[in-house]
């Protein structure tokens, strides 16, 4: 009886132990009875909150599921824009089990298959908001927007995330990209339309040039005819000054006047360098103060 004893002992405790199982925190559990949810009167699934709870053992089991957040780190993908420009971006999404029930019954606890509806979800969603924008709004003006919408969409859809009894906490673009073809047309682009506006700086530089070279020119030409005006003015009133000065100075000595003016006409006459020939009477009065100065 007692070499009995023990094993029944044991196979009790086995039994009892069998009998509870543990939900940490951070899970939830769905109890299975030969392979079938178990559901209350309103047939819901029934959600085991953490703690301990009591099962019949060899007829129940419990599936454990995550309720913390988690994240799905999507691939690089390819979407096309408002413009039909093709875009790649990579983009991960954080998300969380809202209804336990619903999850385990669209995806049979499945995280891999979650993964695999959600992100097809995802992948339709951007390609929605990404196809109503342009290049430009994504990269630099909306792309706020753009995940906000795609947030709001996967959460509130006809055919959103919810089905999977998931919410989306967020949706963010890591990372856009351009394909080398499009990379290289966008950039030849972008180098022409700078050229054209690099020549029509040119050419307007060009322009204004020519513009302040011909005021200059014009002040230039006003500047020398007026200098010449003046500086022949001066030289008239100069002339009309010195020939003043020359009858005040020679009117009363008519003698020495004609001896000045006789003393000029022989430095012009017998300049070095002249070859001239003069033939002259001796007595001429052209050479009268060479041979008597005192006359």
């Amino acid at each position: 009886m007692r070499k009995l004893l023990l094993p029944v002992l044991s196979v009790i405790a086995f039994i009892v132990l069998q009998s509870f199982t543990i939900v940490n925190e951070g899970e939830r559990g769905i109890m299975l009875r030969f392979n079938k949810v178990q559901r209350d009167s309103e047939q819901k699934v029934v959600i085991y909150q953490p703690g301990l709870h009591f099962k019949i053992p060899f007829i129940d089991s419990l599936k454990v599921l995550n309720a913390r957040i988690q994240t799905l780190d999507g691939q690089e993908d390819r979407f096309v824009t408002i413009e039909k420009k093709d875009l790649l971006v990579d983009s991960y999404v954080k998300w969380r089990i809202s209804d336990f029930g619903q999850f385990y019954t669209s995806t049979g606890g499945d995280y891999q298959k979650a993964s695999d509806l959600l992100r097809r979800k995802v992948s339709d969603r951007l390609r929605s908001e990404i196809g109503s924008r342009t290049i430009k709004d994504i990269v630099s003006g909306s792309r706020g927007e753009l995940m906000a919408g795609a947030h709001k969409a996967l959460n509130t859809g006809e055919d959103g995330a919810e089905r999977l009894g998931i919410e989306v906490v967020d949706v963010r673009v890591k990372q856009i990209n351009l394909p080398n073809e499009v990379s290289s047309s966008i950039y030849q682009r972008m180098r022409a339309e700078r050229d054209a506006v690099a020549r029509e700086h040119r050419s307007q530089g060009n322009e204004k040039a020519e513009v302040i070279r011909a005021e200059v020119d014009k002040k230039v030409v006003l500047i020398l005819a007026n200098a010449n005006k003046t500086a022949q003015v001066l030289r008239g009133e100069g002339d009309a000054e010195a020939a003043k000065l020359y009858i005040n100075a020679f009117g009363n000595e008519s003698d020495f006047y004609r001896f000045v003016r006789s003393l000029k006409a022989y430095e012009e006459s017998f300049a070095e360098g002249q070859n001239n020939i003069m033939l002259l009477k001796p007595n001429s009065e052209f050479l009268r103060f060479m041979q008597s100065p005192t006359k």
